[in-house]
């Protein structure tokens, strides 16, 4: 079976996009790069990285330490404690005001921006912006997007699809560093679900699934808000089989064990994924994908290659059983040519010329 395939960021680009002053503008949640947790700071930071490799002036927005090779603005000094609490929006007001005043006072080409409130500076000010979509863009969040009209930048058609009438100027799939996950041809006999221990990343289904299966299994993931922590005392646990293990969040070369020991990663998505960053980790550790038919899974599984995806949740005991049928190079070759962080970053240069080019604006100012 065939799939919906994300398109390739380096088809048909121009010449190189000549050297750019970026301000890029990451969420406050976590620092760049993040210690655990922290999908979009991950993807801020090989960005980021990638742009100062291509020869681009970046200045990176974000709270925390200084951990880049970009020029670092300190929005905040620690990013703030209250994701997913009453007090989150008045936590990320705060960094929208601290980045509108260090904007003032940067002499920018563009700013690319990663976060919820910053978007609302570019109403007033003349620097062209553009804005990448890391969540659903239905609902309220799409009509902030819209009433915004500021250029978009989608991960997957999946994403778009929920909202085809937004200002979108490009779909720019996410990216990683393939190299620094650790690549396993031979696997163990367990599998593995990595994620936020929240209803729509589908824990309870895996449990159930792997239990069915009578694999062992192994759940790794933030589970730090008191809903997530509900979540999984109510919900994950009392399916989780006998042999099943949880062991908690997970980085680094820990993370990167696992991803690469296991039989599959089980992503059974109970929500449209606007991307689902670790199916891209997965297969950068050899690591087949077993999960379900949903948002932006089809343009990056390719099924009966990379792994198995299905409508029905009953199927994933005996696709976790098929795994053993997919090649581990076919998975890494994939990652290597369709999620290289070189294949985002050339997405993005795309993108900025467009939006340049929308704005008026000169490309290219600080010459070579």
């Amino acid at each position: 079976m065939g799939r919906d395939h994300l398109p390739d960021p380096s088809a048909d680009i121009p010449d190189r996009l000549p050297p750019l002053r970026i301000a890029l503008i990451a969420p406050p949640w976590f620092e760049v790069p993040p210690t655990a947790y922290g999908g979009i700071e991950r993807i801020c930071y090989d960005l980021v990285e990638g742009l100062v490799d291509r020869g681009h002036d970046v200045t990176l927005l974000a709270a925390g330490r200084d951990l880049t090779r970009a020029r670092f603005v300190q929005a905040l000094s620690t990013p703030p404690p209250g994701l997913g609490t009453i007090v989150a929006p008045i936590q990320e007001a705060t960094y929208g005001a601290a980045v509108g005043r260090a904007l003032r006072c940067l002499d920018i080409d563009l700013v690319h921006d990663h976060s919820l409130v910053g978007p609302l500076l570019a109403l007033h000010g003349s620097t062209p912006t553009v804005l990448t979509a890391h969540g659903p863009t239905d609902g309220w969040v799409g009509a902030y997007y819209r009433a915004l009209g500021l250029p978009l930048v989608a991960l997957s058609h999946a994403q778009r699809a929920s909202a085809t009438d937004l200002n979108w100027v490009g779909t720019v799939p996410n990216g990683i560093d393939v190299g620094v996950f650790r690549f396993s041809e031979t696997k163990d006999d367990f599998v593995l679900f990595l994620g936020r221990l929240s209803p729509e990343k589908g824990a309870h289904i895996a449990a159930e699934a792997a239990n069915a299966a009578g694999v062992d299994l192994v759940l790794a993931g933030k589970c730090k808000e008191e809903h997530e922590r509900r979540y999984f005392d109510e919900h994950v646990a009392p399916r989780m089989g006998p042999t099943a293990r949880w062991v908690g969040e997970v980085y680094g070369e820990r993370k990167s064990e696992l991803l690469a020991r296991a039989r599959c990663v089980l992503v059974p998505a109970q929500w449209e994924e606007p991307f689902g960053l670790v199916c891209i980790e997965a297969l950068a550790s050899g690591t087949p994908v077993v999960g379900l038919r949903r948002g932006s899974l089809p343009e990056i599984v390719d099924t009966g290659r990379t792994g198995w995806l299905s409508d029905d949740a009953a199927d994933l005991p005996s696709l976790i059983h098929r795994a053993a049928d997919i090649d581990p190079h076919a998975c890494r070759a994939e990652a290597i040519a369709r999620f290289d962080v070189n294949a985002m970053v050339d997405g993005y240069e795309d993108v900025y010329r467009r939006v340049l080019e929308m704005s008026a604006a000169p490309i290219g100012r600080l010459g070579v």
